[in-house]
């Protein structure tokens, strides 16, 4: 392959036969309608808002194949996202088409480069908003039609890599999930024989949380192991910081079984300096202030800030089973953190004293080599789909810079 020729343009080095466009001349550029008070939670089609995830509405202004911009943010971080089919948006949410000579799917990875951007070029002080005439004005890099569709296969195939695993995630999850509730909930766990326990007549006995099956306690978290409120090491000393230690906040774990990827990091000087907060691999993390509930499990050593209380198991106890069990109970470390105050907090002592089913030593043992499998394939998926992200997020600025040719775009 010849070494590609490059010029230099108005928005850098480009190759020779790249062409540089304003998006004003290739799309057609639209924005929804309805305000997003007026939502219907349970329709039947998405309603693309400023959030990453569509609600949903009884009512669609749009049919087509569209990249979704959501085109305001109080942080000045914009959101995209593609669409085909019906839907609504938001009226600060741009929705793009185009035309014969632009592949929408190279379209919405260039886009991609300028979410960054957008927050320096936006409007508005208390919110910021994108206006229409800041986006027809974006000039962009193109090549011909058939290396856009070329480079546009690279980032989606792994892309599409990267969503199946979260897919595969989300079912062993629930698999995980119904596995629970058939030992713990149902109490259906395999007795001596290999039969169901409760509906083979294994005997209940009378607990404070209900039946429970008998040689089994009610005990409280604090009973299953060290529970550990996090800290942040002062920020003053930018040496305590860096990229050794991973360090969880509550963001890190929205929608994570297991912590792989943090927004911070602490350097091994400040990890040192909060020693005894120092989480071992397998240590659950429960966010406990403002937004309690979340439970998420911990892929290495690590470190958490002061909203959250990890558990780090007891030896004898199955880190999974008090991850599902805390999972369950989201809605009751919620509410224990009504107290009044316009911030929701349930303190560690608190959260110490939650109060859970404790099974036999060896039904613990035998469901944690039960379900050991599930959380090990999830684990690895997620750590896939991260360096899938890393490669992507790598190549992405290349492909669209032409440094990186695909077979379709050689010279």
């Amino acid at each position: 392959m010849k070494q590609s020729k490059f010029k230099e343009t108005e928005i850098g080095k480009i190759p020779e036969g790249w062409d540089v466009k304003g998006l004003g001349n290739l799309i057609d550029l639209k924005t929804g309608k309805l305000d997003s008070n007026a939502a219907e939670q349970k329709g039947e089609y998405p309603f693309f808002t400023c959030a990453p995830s569509p609600l949903r509405i009884n009512k669609h202004a749009f049919d087509c194949e569209a990249i979704l911009l959501a085109g305001n943010n109080a942080n000045g971080i914009f959101h995209i996202n593609r669409y085909a089919g019906k839907f609504n948006a938001y009226q600060r949410t741009y929705v793009i088409t185009t035309g014969n000579e632009t592949n929408l799917d190279y379209l919405f990875y260039a886009l991609q480069l300028y979410l960054n951007y957008f927050k320096d070029i936006s409007q508005g002080s208390a919110t910021k908003f994108l206006t229409k005439r800041i986006i027809e004005h974006l000039k962009i890099g193109f090549p011909n039609l058939q290396e856009q569709k070329a480079i546009a296969k690279i980032l989606s195939d792994l892309d599409s890599k990267i969503e199946l695993n979260i897919q595969m995630n989300k079912t062993l999850e629930a698999i995980g999930q119904a596995l629970f509730k058939h030992w713990f909930i149902d109490f259906e766990f395999p007795n001596e024989k290999g039969k169901p326990y409760k509906s083979s007549g294994g005997e209940m006995v009378d607990s404070e949380l209900g039946a429970i099956p008998k040689g089994w306690r009610v005990v409280e978290l604090k009973d299953c192991g060290d529970v550990i409120c996090g800290k942040t090491p002062p920020t003053r000393n930018k040496d305590n910081y860096g990229d050794e230690m991973p360090f969880i906040t509550i963001p890190d774990m929205r929608g994570q079984t297991f912590v792989v990827k943090t927004e911070k990091k602490l350097s091994l000087v400040g990890a040192k300096t909060q020693k005894k907060k120092e989480l071992p691999h397998l240590s659950v993390c429960v966010s406990c202030i403002a937004t309690p509930g979340l439970v998420a499990l911990t892929s290495e050593t690590s470190h958490t800030n002061q909203q959250i209380n990890s558990i780090i198991c007891k030896s004898e106890i199955s880190p999974y089973f008090i991850y599902l069990t805390l999972s369950r109970m989201s809605e009751q470390i919620k509410l224990l953190g009504l107290g009044g105050t316009a911030t929701l907090n349930v303190n560690t002592g608190s959260f110490s004293k939650i109060k859970i089913i404790y099974p036999s030593i060896q039904i613990m043992k035998n469901f944690h080599i039960e379900i050991n499998g599930i959380f090990d394939k999830i684990l690895l998926n997620v750590k896939e789909a991260n360096i899938l992200s890393q490669i992507r997020d790598s190549f992405l600025p290349r492909l669209m810079s032409g440094r990186i040719r695909t077979r379709k775009g050689e010279t």
